[in-house]
């Protein structure tokens, strides 16, 4: 876009981003936290399991109570980036988890790996917490949704990298491997730390960093330029929190019980499993952005996500039809499922970032990201629950049930979200 005024331009979000840019930084920072969580993910199950014989279920257990341990977290981390700094904050959150990850690749006992994955759990969903407040700050507010697509991009693409070095890991078998890969998780914190003194952000009153020589990166992070962190989280954007809440099932949905389904009641061959997650990084990389750049504003972000809701019901239902069908006809429909589901992921994940960014008081934004991210986070947690003792214990009835959450929480979020935008307290 053009203009006269003296305010650097926006960057697209179709074009590379100039070198030193936060979202360029931020970028770099991202491919090297989620490569480490793409090698983590893919070997802790295993290497808890089986190589320190914890076994599944306790395993499973302690990680729901850490899940609550997350939820717990997210509040008070935000209200503390308002209070001392969204970079300090973020920077002793993710010296926190450097220390707590590592520590899970020399835990002896069940009850020291229970404490420390709390812990660890806790910190990480502070961390995230703390991390959207400060993309709120970081991104330009014309292209920050885009940019945050960018990032998310990266996500996929980094954690499939990931995994694939992972696969290295798991075929040699080796204990002292596992704990490489888990500590060289723990170290990509320490990375992103090390990025962090160059990103530049946003004053706490909205204006562009590099718009006025007074607001500064200082200023952005100093207590004067947040008088108003004891604000209350308006209760309108409590409920969108919530409502998207219930949306987040979906990847427990693509990542449980997607597998669960077409493993137990279909006559898919097992490669599929690998072959959705594929499916669904590759579209992701490509649509999520282009995608992300057309939702602006409230309206359409709630639109956005009311949509994406009837699609993710649609899933549901594609995927209990592959019962029964002959392997091609299964692999048909688990297919279209999946298109499915990555379409309403992106839609919807679109619009709860908008959403997340644009109902929120700006003076409060760590607060209000912690809200957020909260909702999230309890999301996750039920998922796997929700989804195994629905769709997959009860069949077609369960899966119908969760196609019906998807649709009236999507559709819920139009009204919610304009009595959001219609409370939300105007930019002093």
């Amino acid at each position: 876009m053009t203009t006269t005024s003296t305010r650097p331009r926006a960057s697209s979000p179709d074009s590379a981003p100039p070198p030193g840019s936060p979202r360029r930084r931020l970028e770099l920072a991202t491919f090297v936290s989620s490569f480490g969580n793409g090698l983590y993910l893919t070997v802790s199950a295993l290497y808890f399991t089986r190589v320190l014989g914890f076994g599944a279920a306790r395993v499973g257990l302690v990680l729901t109570v850490a899940g609550l341990a997350g939820v717990l977290a997210s509040l008070p981390a935000g209200r503390a980036a308002d209070r001392f700094g969204i970079k300090p904050v973020y920077t002793l959150l993710l010296a926190a988890e450097a220390v707590t990850v590592g520590a899970l690749a020399f835990c002896t006992s069940f009850w020291m790996f229970a404490a420390v994955a709390c812990l660890s759990t806790a910190v990480d969903r502070a961390a995230s917490a703390v991390r959207q407040a400060l993309y709120a700050r970081a991104f330009d507010p014309r292209t920050r949704v885009a940019d945050r697509a960018a990032i998310r991009a990266v996500t996929n693409v980094a954690i499939g990298v990931g995994a694939a070095t992972a696969a290295l890991v798991l075929q040699a078998d080796s204990r002292w491997l596992f704990q490489a890969a888990i500590l060289a998780n723990a170290l990509s914190f320490l990375g992103i730390a090390a990025l962090l003194p160059g990103i530049a952000l946003r004053g706490a009153d909205g204006a562009g960093a590099a718009a006025t020589a007074a607001t500064t990166d200082a200023d952005a992070d100093s207590p004067v330029a947040r008088p108003s962190a004891k604000i209350r989280v308006a209760r309108p954007y409590q409920a969108v929190a919530a409502l998207n809440a219930a949306m987040t099932l979906q990847f427990a949905f693509f990542d449980i019980g997607l597998p669960l389904w077409l493993l137990q009641e279909t006559r898919a061959p097992r490669f599929m499993v690998s072959g959705m997650l594929i499916l669904n990084t590759a579209l992701v990389v490509l649509f999520q952005v282009r995608v992300a750049r057309r939702v602006t504003g409230i309206a359409a972000a709630a639109r956005a996500t009311g949509a994406g809701g009837l699609v993710l019901g649609g899933a549901c239902m594609v995927t209990a039809c592959a019962k029964g069908l002959s392997p091609a006809a299964a692999v048909a429909v688990l297919v279209l499922a999946a298109v499915l589901l990555t379409a309403g992921e992106v839609l919807t994940q679109a619009g709860a970032w908008t959403l997340s960014y644009d109902l929120a008081d700006d003076r409060a934004i760590g607060a209000y990201q912690g809200v957020f991210n909260a909702g999230t986070a309890a999301g996750q947690m039920v998922g796997p629950l929700v989804v195994t003792q629905a769709a997959i214990r009860h069949g077609v009835a369960g899966w119908a049930v969760l196609a019906a959450v998807f649709a009236v929480a999507g559709s819920a979020m139009v009204p919610t979200a304009r009595w959001a935008a219609g409370t939300r307290p105007s930019e002093p």
